[in-house]
């Protein structure tokens, strides 16, 4: 970041409690906002690539499910919105293995439309319905959420970009072809008013 001084020291605000800053401080903090947030993209493309180290058992990496996701919502021809959602869906994984979802729907918040942050929260339930009952659970747990609006796009999302990403011989497109995408769906808040 900058906001080195001339001695190549990082400038830092005066206050210990934000009460007592001042109107340079908040100034100097905002300067630093405004770098961190554009730097965004490469945070979540680094947690993408954090999972290919994740969670083992399946017969490829959550990095490889998710660009098959992301392939297959693209190839579509889904929008970009749709396709970033489906490529960064399981980032949460690594941090909230329950709450997943919710997680990735809180980071896209501000750069997608409602109806993908729906998806995105909510596809770890809508999954279960191929797997719960082999573990003795409700496979349709997630029919609590029939009335929603968003909920056929859900149920799709999870049969065609989720469930069935999972194939080591699919030929998933390389994260440099999303890479321009997840920079443009992240380069400006669309959605802060919602």
């Amino acid at each position: 970041m900058t906001g080195m001084d001339g001695n190549g020291t990082v400038e830092t605000v005066s206050f210990t409690r934000m009460a007592d800053g001042t109107r340079e401080d908040y100034e100097l903090l905002a300067r630093y906002e405004v770098e961190y947030t554009a730097a965004l993209p490469d945070r979540l493309l680094a947690a993408l690539d954090a999972l290919k180290r994740s969670f083992p058992g399946y017969q490829i990496s959550r990095y490889e499910h998710s660009l098959q996701s992301a392939t297959r919502a693209y190839r579509d021809g889904r929008d970009e919105e749709y396709v970033v959602g489906a490529l960064l869906h399981d980032l949460g994984d690594e941090l909230a293995p329950y709450t997943h979802g919710e997680l990735v729907s809180a980071i896209l918040r501000p750069y997608v439309s409602e109806e993908i942050r729906w998806i995105v929260a909510h596809h770890g339930l809508f999954q279960r319905y191929y797997y719960a009952h082999h573990e003795g659970g409700d496979r349709n747990a997630r029919d609590r959420y029939r009335d929603h609006p968003s909920f056929d796009a859900c149920a799709e999302f999870c049969e065609l970009y989720d469930q069935n990403c999972f194939d080591p011989d699919y030929d998933s497109l390389p994260v440099e072809f999303f890479e321009p995408m997840v920079r443009r769906v992240f380069a400006e808040p669309r959605y802060l008013s919602e």
